[in-house]
């Protein structure tokens, strides 16, 4: 077995025992990414000709390889969001998340690729092209966070960070066969986060096992005074426990979404998921959630263009990133940076922002959204009282084809509707694999209470425990 087969855990124990090097694993890494990033294209800009170590020697991570999401920040390295207006953008801090990694001793090897801004669920909608799924270089990877998910699916490295907005985490993470959890809301630091909806943007991991999430969590999972709305409680347990059990859990079904149909794979997973679950002495129920079913999607625009028109308002060709300086004033310089920086699906968001928030207009679209927020958030919190945990889908279908445009209005609002709603109440859901369907991977989502984020990956430790771990994809390499 190569070394970047291995999983993080695996490596942990490795280097301890020294069985390996932090260099052998770092050499084994870069020669999978030669080998297989001609097909994929997940990275933006790549380090690992000059790799950025980090800073303890001694920490849980050294020599532990990992890449970012493009939307962090990282000290003097491109920075791009995968949009034209950052250009070479180069920050001059760290995001906390990352700051937490290196601290550990984590290797960056470097940034990957995204829908611009976040916005997008194919990672298609990047100025640097599309990313490619590592087990069917055909497809899609899933978005916004495409390149952290295929890059952990292609044995690139063993963990990534990404973010989820609106599903941006659970749903490359189900595309491409590998376990993601957005954490909940205030969780982990969002500080050097380039942001797209403020209140609905949280960063998580991926990685190939639930224990690696576990291990990752328990770095970057911890309080910082540089983001008010990160928990100042006593850093949260996320221990991995062998023995933990779902005995006696509760764990529901949404009533509103049992008539979506959904693709065979899907319903094949969801069945035998839910016979597992009965198998480990889980009590299957139900909840019912109509206020999220009705106005979830709706809420969920009005609240995410809202805020995407106010924090991409900053980006004008004066303070940072792509310029012009042959504009005839300052009106028609704006009008040039953003017209080129700027892709048509960013455009069209920042439009509706603006249309939402006009004066005339904001109490009743932004304002009542952040109303039907608290309902939704409410609601879920009486659901919570019935149940342990929430089982769904994170999509009712398999990735699609790079470049195919599902016709299907349908299929693309109960997909939204899986995973926007637990960003909306600030919820921790976990993408967890469940096989295969031919080469293709098939997950879906466990979802927890507040706070619950330890519970929840015990349970995807059962989950994982009975449906079995993901393999390293092949990355279109015969």
């Amino acid at each position: 077995m190569e070394l970047y087969e291995l999983n993080l855990w695996m490596l942990i124990e490795g280097l301890k025992a020294g069985k390996f090097t932090p260099s052998e694993i770092f050499t084994s890494c870069k020669k999978r990414i030669d080998q297989c990033e001609e097909n994929i294209h997940a990275f933006i800009t790549r380090t690992d000709d000059n790799p950025q170590p980090g800073s303890n020697p001694d920490g849980i991570f050294s020599g532990i390889p990992t890449v970012l999401k493009d939307n962090l920040c990282t000290t003097g390295i491109r920075t791009t969001a995968a949009s034209k207006i950052l250009g070479n953008w180069k920050p001059p801090y760290d995001a906390t998340a990352w700051k937490y990694l290196k601290d550990a001793g984590a290797v960056l090897m470097g940034k990957v690729n995204m829908d611009e801004f976040a916005m997008g669920n194919t990672c298609g909608n990047s100025a640097f092209g599309p990313t490619h799924n590592p087990n069917d270089i055909s497809r899609v990877p899933g978005g916004s966070s495409g390149g952290s998910a295929a890059a952990v699916s292609a044995g690139y490295v063993p963990f990534s960070l990404g973010s989820d907005t609106g599903g941006s985490i659970r749903q490359p993470a189900s595309f491409c066969g590998v376990y993601g959890l957005k954490p909940t809301y205030g969780m982990v630091s969002r500080y050097g986060l380039i942001s797209y909806g403020s209140s609905l943007d949280q960063i998580g991991p991926f990685a190939r096992t639930i224990r690696d999430l576990q291990l990752v969590m328990s770095v970057i999972a911890r309080h910082d005074p540089m983001d008010s709305s990160c928990f100042r409680e006593k850093n949260p347990d996320f221990t991995h426990h062998e023995d933990v059990s779902l005995k006696g859990k509760r764990v529901a079904l949404v009533k509103e979404f049992q008539d979506f149909t959904l693709d065979a794979p899907i319903s094949k997973a969801m069945n035998r998921t839910c016979s597992v679950l009965e198998a480990e002495g889980a009590v299957l129920t139900e909840v019912s959630l109509p206020v999220v079913a009705r106005y979830a999607v709706a809420c969920y625009y009005a609240l995410a263009m809202s805020e995407a028109h106010t924090n991409l308002e900053r980006y004008d060709g004066v303070r940072l990133g792509y310029t012009v300086k042959d504009a005839a004033g300052v009106k028609e310089m704006f009008e040039a940076v953003r017209s080129y920086g700027f892709g048509s699906e960013v455009k069209s968001r920042i439009i509706a922002g603006t249309c939402l928030t006009e004066p005339s207009r904001c109490d009743e679209y932004y304002v009542a959204a952040t109303k039907v927020r608290t309902l939704i958030a409410q609601e879920f919190a009486r659901a919570f009282g019935e149940a342990d945990f929430i089982l769904q889908p994170v999509t009712p279908s398999l990735p699609g084809k790079i470049g195919e445009v599902d016709e299907d209005e349908m299929k693309g609002y109960e997909t939204d509707l899986y995973t926007l709603p637990v960003n909306l109440a600030g919820l921790p859901g976990l993408s967890f694999f469940t096989g295969y369907s031919g080469e293709l991977p098939v997950g879906l989502q466990l979802i927890g209470p507040r706070w619950s984020d330890p519970a929840l990956l015990d349970a995807g430790t059962v989950l994982e425990r009975q449906l079995g771990s993901p393999r390293i994809a092949n990355g279109g390499v015969k």
